[in-house]
């Protein structure tokens, strides 16, 4: 069997989690890729990931009893609604910790998702990353 890309790893994780978590993650992949069409999925540390512009953006992973949203540069984010509830005394990164019965403010995720891409933006490619390309 082939390798698959991160797109499939993603919506299988999604699968095999199952139940409200599940549920949780579909709808946040729905939100994260609503607000900023434009960013990568990917597949690392076995969680999924969305960068934008070689920089890392937000991962989402499920856990026993919540689902997690880490912002890696959360700390840099304004959070008008008050979102963010985990991680708060991290230095760069913040996270949404979601149970079950939650409701997801989705406009105001979608707004932190927008501006922690919008971090990214303009950020000058690595010397590795300019290497792979000449060699391509």
């Amino acid at each position: 069997m082939g390798k698959t890309n991160a797109s499939e790893q993603i919506s299988a994780h999604i699968q095999k989690v199952g139940g409200w978590r599940g549920e949780m993650l579909a709808a946040l992949r729905k939100v994260i890729l609503d607000a900023v069409p434009g960013l990568i999925e990917e597949w690392k540390w076995n969680t999924p990931l969305w960068s934008n512009q070689g920089g890392n953006v937000l991962a989402a992973g499920a856990f026993a009893d919540h689902v997690k949203v880490n912002f890696f540069k959360g700390a840099s984010l304004k959070d008008p609604k008050g979102v963010f509830n985990a991680g708060l005394d991290a230095k760069a990164s913040r996270a949404i910790d979601i149970r079950v019965g939650d409701v997801l403010n989705v406009d105001a995720v979608k707004d932190l998702v927008r501006a922690a891409a919008a971090l990214n933006v303009g950020k000058p490619e690595s010397s590795e990353k300019k290497a792979k390309k000449k060699k391509a």
